[in-house]
């Protein structure tokens, strides 16, 4: 396990995990959403974030740790990762994960990718909501990934599939040194 994308429902907790992850694995951790996002929350185009991920992969040879859902850049990803760990837990718990992540990031004024910062007004009255986006795209992922990673693209890979929190911490601990 040298090579390891985190993938998830936004607010499942892929980001933290990524990183305690590439701490144990002592491989460094990419997060696409940092990648993604430039300033003001200006998307980077389909081909310089393409390269941006190949880049960050080919400074990495001995291994990393990805977390994101990016389908423009699985092509690029799953064909070099050994490993996928799906956090699939319930709407209730990915839903309020990431409405108080929200609200901790606004009340801290906590800055993001690029300099970006969470904006309430966005999150509860804009179409662009996170946590609308969560709404929308649970139930996508719940049947998209499986039938994805029963595909050819995927064989290759170990996939972990871990439905609550506490089964992931206990994986984490066990492959802990």
């Amino acid at each position: 396990m040298r090579r390891v994308v985190v993938v998830g429902t936004s607010g499942s907790g892929k980001s933290t995990l990524a990183r305690q992850l590439a701490k144990v694995l002592s491989v460094p951790h990419i997060e696409l959403d940092e990648l993604y996002w430039g300033p003001n929350w200006t998307v980077t185009s389909t081909p310089r974030f393409r390269d941006k991920v190949t880049a960050a992969m080919d400074a990495s040879p001995g291994g990393w740790i990805m977390c994101g859902n990016y389908r423009i850049a699985r092509d690029l990803i799953y064909p070099r990762a050994d490993t996928i760990v799906w956090l699939d837990y319930p709407m209730r718990e990915v839903f309020t994960r990431c409405l108080l992540r929200t609200l901790r990031r606004w009340w801290n004024d906590e800055q993001l990718w690029n300099g970006n910062h969470e904006r309430l007004w966005t999150q509860f009255c804009s179409k662009d909501s996170l946590l609308l986006w969560v709404i929308n795209t649970w139930r996508l992922r719940r049947r998209e990934y499986p039938k994805m990673f029963g595909s050819d693209e995927c064989r290759h890979m170990r996939v972990l599939r871990f439905r609550t929190p506490g089964a992931t911490e206990r994986w984490l601990r066990r492959i802990s040194p």
